[in-house]
C-alpha cells in the first residue's frame, strides 16, 4: 500500500440507514486513519457519509470532502475536516475526487454510488486508469450486483467476463487494504468487446 496516500469512498448520504452500515463506515475511517490515508469522499456531514470523515478525523487522519455548490447551498458542506473544496457540478465533483485518489472503497450506498461506481469502473473497462477499486459488501449488501446483475449482463453479452476482475470485494474492513494491494486484472483491448 505503500503507492496509496489518498483513498476515495463512495458512500450513502442518508442517515436512515440501518446501524450496520454506520458501523462498517466508521470501521473504514479508523482503518484509513491508522494507516494514514487521507480520506477522499463527497463533502457531506450526514448519513455514512459524515461518519466516515468524522471517523477518520477523530483517528487525527486527513480528511478532503468535494462538493458542488449546489449541494453546498442547499444542504451544507461538512465544516469539521481537514479540506473542503466546492466545485461547480457533479461531473467536475467526480472528476475531481479521482483525480484527488489513488484506489477506491464502494461501501453501501444507493443512486449516486452507484452512478460513482459505475463511471469508475467504465473508465477502468476502457483503460483510463488502472486504480484498485474494493467493494465492502456488508451482510451481502452488493449480492444482487456482483452476483446477479453482473454475471447476467456477461451471460447476455453486454460485459466481457474479463471486466469483472477489474474489482474486488471483501466482506470486512479488515481485508480492504490487502484487497487494495492485490495486481490489478489487464483486461487488454477494451474493443475486443464488440468483435
Amino acid at each position: 500500500m505503500k503507492n496509496v496516500k489518498s483513498i476515495c469512498v463512495y458512500c450513502g448520504s442518508s442517515a436512515k440507514t440501518p446501524e450496520k452500515y454506520k458501523d462498517a463506515a466508521v470501521a473504514v475511517g479508523k482503518l484509513l486513519a491508522k494507516h494514514k490515508i487521507r480520506l477522499v469522499y463527497g463533502g457531506g456531514s450526514s448519513g455514512t457519509m459524515g461518519i466516515i470523515a468524522d471517523a477518520v478525523m477523530a483517528a487525527g487522519g486527513e480528511v478532503c470532502g468535494v462538493i458542488t455548490d449546489f449541494l453546498y447551498d442547499a444542504e451544507g458542506g461538512h465544516t469539521g475536516i481537514t479540506s473542503l473544496l466546492v466545485v461547480p457540478s457533479m461531473h467536475e465533483r467526480k472528476m475531481k475526487m479521482f483525480d484527488e485518489s489513488d484506489a477506491f472503497i464502494i461501501l453501501p450506498g444507493g443512486l449516486g454510488t452507484l452512478d460513482e461506481t459505475f463511471e469508475l469502473m467504465t473508465w477502468r473497462q476502457i483503460g483510463m486508469h488502472k486504480k484498485p477499486a474494493v467493494f465492502l459488501n456488508v451482510d451481502g449488501y452488493w449480492d444482487p450486483l456482483l452476483k446477479a446483475l453482473l454475471p447476467s449482463m456477461v451471460q447476455d453479452g453486454f460485459v466481457r467476463a474479463e471486466d469483472l476482475s477489474l474489482f474486488s470485494a471483501v466482506d470486512i474492513p479488515e481485508e480492504i487494504l490487502a484487497a487494495l494491494s492485490e495486481k490489478q486484472a489487464d483486461v487488454g483491448s477494451f474493443s475486443s468487446k464488440w468483435a
